[in-house]
Order: C-alpha cells, then sequence, then structure tokens
C-alpha cells in the first residue's frame, strides 16, 4: 500500500492540485482513493450505452447519473451467468429509452441467469415498450429488486420460469407498470416493501397478472401501499395459479382507487376473491380480509332418534343453511370440513337448543374427524336437564365453546344422546354452529 504522502500526490495529481498539496484542498478522503469504483476491475460504470458491452455476469454495471440510451439499438441480453446492476441512488441513477417496440433486459436462446437490481429508476416509456423479456436458463434462478423504481414505464414486461423473486423498497409511479409471470414457478415472489402512486390515467392492466403457463408451487406475498386508477386491478391472479392454499398472501395491503377505499371494488382482484382457497388477507385496508371458517343454522326440525340411552348418534336437522365458508364446506349433513392447511387453531362457538323429555338429562359433544389419523376424536360433552317448562315446549340449552385443532380434511359435527331414557329429542330451528380461526 502507497504511503500516506503518496496517496496524497496520486490524488492529487487526479484532480488537477499542483500546489500546496494537503489532505484538505482535495475533494475526497484518503479512503476514496483505495474505495473509487473506477479503479475496480469488477465494476464497469455506465454512463452511456456503449460502456455496457456483452453483458458479464462477473460484473457490477454501475449506472452513473442518469444515462439516455434513446437510439443507441442496445438491449442488455442478460447470459445464463446474469447480471448485476447498480445505481448510486434512485433518483440520481436511471436507465432511460425511449424507443418504440424496445425492450430492456432480454434473454439469449438458452434463457438467462439471476437479476441483482439495486439503488436505481429504470424509465422505458417508449410506445410498446417494456422493461423486461427474460426467461430463465434452469429454472432455478432468482430476481430480486432493491430500492428500484420504475418511472413512466409503458410496460415492465414478463418474466418466465424463473425459481423466485424479491422486492424491497420498489416503486412505480407513472405510466402502466404491468408484470406478467408466466411458466411454472417452483418458488415465489416477495413483495417486502412497495410503494404505487400516479400512474396513467389509461392504464386498464394490472401491477401483476398471470402469463401463459403461470404457476406458483409458493407465496405471492405483497403488504404494498397502491393508488389504482379507474379501471385498474392490482393482479389479476386465479385460484388455478397457485399449488397450495393460503399462498396468495396479502399482508396490511393499503389500496386506494383515486385516493378511495373500496373494499367491495371487484376489480382490484378481478379473477379471485379473499375466500378462494388460495387467499390468505389479514390486516388489509381497502381490500377485504380473509376469516377461514364457516356457519351451520338450523332452518327445519326433525326428531333424531335416540335407540339406546346414553348412546351417542349424529345430531340432524330437518334442513339447514350453510354460509359464511371461507376454506371450509359443508361436505355432508351439518358438517363442516377444514380444505386449506393454515390456519389450523380453530374455535367451535354453538348454541343448540334440544327439546326433549322434561327432567331427562341429555349430552352433546363434538365429533372431529381425523382425515390423517383415518379416526374420529371426540371432545367431553355437555350434559343438561331438560327444563320443565310452562306449555308443551320442554328444552335443553346448550352453550358451547370448544377449541380444535384442524388439519386439511377434517371435520366436524355434533354428536347427542338421552342419559336418561331411550326417548327421541329434537333439535330446534335456529339452533346453530361457527367455527373460526383463533
Amino acid at each position: 500500500m502507497a504511503t500516506a504522502q503518496e496517496a496524497i500526490d496520486a490524488l492529487a495529481a487526479k484532480q488537477g492540485v499542483v500546489d500546496s498539496v494537503t489532505p484538505t484542498n482535495l475533494s475526497v478522503t484518503l479512503q476514496d482513493i483505495y474505495n473509487d469504483p473506477n479503479d475496480d476491475p469488477n465494476v464497469i460504470i455506465v454512463t452511456e450505452a456503449a460502456d455496457f458491452g456483452v453483458i458479464d455476469g462477473s460484473k457490477t454495471y454501475r449506472i452513473s447519473g442518469f444515462v439516455d440510451i434513446t437510439g443507441a439499438g442496445v438491449n442488455l441480453e442478460i447470459p445464463a451467468g446474469g447480471i448485476n446492476l447498480k445505481g448510486n441512488g434512485v433518483e440520481v441513477s436511471r436507465l432511460i429509452c425511449s424507443d418504440a417496440a424496445y425492450q430492456l433486459f432480454t434473454s439469449p436462446v438458452g434463457g438467462s441467469g439471476n437479476v441483482n437490481c439495486k439503488d436505481v429508476s429504470f424509465q422505458i416509456d417508449g410506445a410498446g415498450s417494456s422493461v423486461m423479456a427474460l426467461k430463465s436458463a434452469t429454472g432455478n434462478e432468482a430476481f430480486e429488486l432493491v430500492d428500484v423504481n420504475f418511472i413512466d414505464c409503458t410496460s415492465c414486461g414478463y418474466i418466465d420460469n424463473y425459481r423466485q423473486g424479491r422486492e424491497t423498497g420498489t416503486g412505480r409511479f407513472g405510466g402502466s407498470p404491468e408484470i406478467e409471470f408466466r411458466g411454472v414457478w417452483s418458488g415465489g415472489w416477495f413483495v417486502e416493501t412497495s410503494v404505487c402512486r400516479v400512474l396513467a390515467a389509461g392504464f386498464t392492466g394490472s401491477l401483476y397478472k398471470a402469463g401463459v403457463g403461470f404457476l406458483m408451487n409458493s407465496r405471492f406475498r405483497s403488504n404494498a401501499n397502491i393508488d389504482l386508477p379507474a379501471g385498474a386491478s392490482f393482479f389479476d391472479f386465479a385460484p388455478a395459479n397457485f399449488v397450495n392454499p393460503s399462498t396468495v398472501q396479502m399482508d396490511r395491503v393499503i389500496i386506494t382507487r383515486n385516493g378511495v377505499i373500496n373494499s367491495s371494488d371487484t376489480n382490484l382482484t378481478p379473477n379471485m376473491a379473499e375466500s378462494d382457497l388460495s387467499s390468505s388477507w389479514k390486516g388489509c385496508l381497502g381490500l377485504d380480509n380473509t376469516f377461514e371458517g364457516g356457519k351451520i343454522i338450523t332452518l327445519t326440525e326433525v326428531d333424531t332418534v335416540i335407540a339406546t340411552p346414553g348412546s351417542y348418534v349424529t345430531l340432524v336437522s330437518g334442513s339447514h343453511l350453510a354460509s359464511e365458508l371461507q376454506h371450509f364446506d359443508n361436505p355432508a349433513g351439518t358438517q363442516l370440513r377444514h380444505l386449506g392447511i393454515q390456519p389450523r387453531a380453530y374455535k367451535i362457538v354453538a348454541h343448540l337448543t334440544i327439546e326433549g323429555p322434561q327432567t331427562e338429562e341429555i349430552a352433546v359433544r363434538v365429533r372431529k374427524w381425523d382425515d390423517s389419523a383415518t379416526a374420529f376424536v371426540d371432545s367431553l360433552p355437555l350434559i343438561v336437564q331438560v327444563n320443565s317448562l310452562v306449555g308443551g315446549r320442554d328444552v335443553a340449552f346448550f352453550p358451547i365453546n370448544e377449541n380444535v385443532t384442524m388439519d386439511q380434511n377434517d371435520y366436524v359435527f355434533f354428536q347427542v344422546a338421552n342419559i336418561s331414557s331411550d326417548s327421541d329429542v329434537t333439535l330446534e330451528s335456529s339452533s346453530y354452529y361457527d367455527v373460526n380461526a383463533r
């Protein structure tokens, strides 16, 4: 390493300082001379289109200032070795191209590698142009956008068959910055922090949408803060695009349209609802949330036949209504079945009114089918004496509050026993039970 004075002299010569050389009249510090990116053979400083050359995945391309490559006829073809693109901040480093039908990032035959972009903005605003037209080389590549802004972009383009992607500190301002996912993704896309504002008034697409053959094996997760113009949507996915339940995860998303919150706006997510099995939307503002569970209410009455005192049988209703089903269905009778995988912890709340002979003891219990164990599991019974009421209606009231763990395809229902005799009992209309996530 050079001595301090040698370093000062070298830096002074670079800056044109020839007299009274001291550290105080140099515009940078001694440390800068050792960390000068211009002297790093692994860093390519980009001030014009020609600086890119053939993309080398072992180099870092540092965008110096606003670099306008309009008319240069240069596409950044990302090889299997990938690309590392870095700026000095989204406000001071920007790649700009206003050419029509232009694609900034493209793939060669055989596909592209990892894409890592940090501290830079893209302004690709020509008619019919896009930021990306990328296909993964092996299906095991990743996409990283860290502190990246899309400014007035005509389109963000498409990403095909990548393993996974992540956005941290991204922004979409102006234009119509739609990203299209294509092919099979073994991982997911994680929007850690993102904001979207002042998009083009005529934009009627989606910030994210499913393209040809799109299938995601892991999650699409977002906590974005979004304002959309009329006609635009947040994402256009369908449940069939996601292999596993609860993997479209909206976590405290804030979404408005022209500044107005309206969670009943079906065009925010046109082909997916909060109740779909693929959805898990929690703590959102402007987007409906997912409340896993369901409800059964008795509409008409029929006797439950008791053959043997003290023997449990299924408590039946003449007819019933199943409602508020999210990640649950009603496969038979008054059963409620869990179709999802998360959450697993549920609470059963019931108010059952059962008619029977005066003063006889009636017992009710929750029965759960444990699908993984192929066996039934029973709760402790609640035993209540039938009231001796004035008139012909003698009933027992069962307020039930039971915690239960339910995995995929587990279901619950109620059983009843007449402890005192073999007299039949009747579940009265308006009796109900709810299953809700704890």
